[in-house]
């Protein structure tokens, strides 16, 4: 019972910890996708921010789930004002001169400096492709009178990881890259995101669930 009501919340104190969430797996993502690695000794290019932005579909499944469409676009705002912060902060420390003994100002540039293409390809794919999975999560509610959670879970990422991929590819990584790298990326990155966020379903069922329960009985609006 001690334990339960420890997981007792407001809406407005669980809108917030989602808000965070996403926020922060934007930022982080947007971070880790300066760097490409090799996928599984293929020889095709794979963008680091990739491993963790599904996550970020998954925030916005539970989000608008319980929140509605409307919440989740402004969750969708704020997490993009947030990296706007990240990424003017990043770049002002970059152009500050360096120190004394600090040498290391070529390596940060050579990875903050190609950040860019990457922010304004993946601010521009994460509001479309959020969006857009969000309106198709509320549509396929609606045609599915609220069963089926799996349908507009999968559904709506079917449509959003594509325009989201698409764009976000285009916009960072066209003519850094030869063609079938690039081809070759846009594949990996959208199947694997479907993948990913597929074998996560019982975690986004879970989430929904434990949500749900947390703020249960609550009448709070925000």
């Amino acid at each position: 019972m001690y334990f339960k009501d420890k997981l007792k919340l407001s809406k407005t104190e669980l809108f917030a910890i989602l808000t965070a969430l996403s926020a922060t797996v934007l930022i982080v993502s947007n971070l880790a996708s300066t760097k490409m690695f090799d996928f599984f000794g293929t020889g095709l290019v794979w963008d680091g921010g990739a491993i963790l932005f599904p996550l970020s579909y998954i925030l916005g499944d539970v989000i608008v789930e319980i929140f509605g469409y409307k919440k989740a676009k402004k969750v969708i705002w704020i997490s993009f004002s947030m990296n706007i912060i990240a990424v003017l902060a990043l770049f002002i420390v970059q152009i500050l001169p360096p120190g004394p003994g600090w040498d290391n100002q070529s390596a940060y540039e050579s990875i903050i400096g190609f950040m860019p293409r990457i922010v304004i390809g993946s601010l521009t794919a994460f509001v479309c492709g959020q969006i857009l999975n969000a309106y198709v999560f509320v549509k396929i509610k609606e045609i599915t009178k609220g069963k089926h959670l799996w349908q507009r879970a999968i559904g709506s990422s079917l449509v959003g990881d594509l325009v989201d991929t698409v764009i976000f590819t285009t916009i960072a990584f066209i003519g850094t890259i030869t063609d079938t790298q690039f081809i070759g990326l846009l594949i990996i990155a959208y199947f694997s995101k479907i993948i990913g966020e597929t074998i996560l379903l019982p975690v986004t069922y879970g989430a929904i669930s434990l949500c749900k329960r947390m703020v249960e009985n609550e009448t709070e609006s925000i």
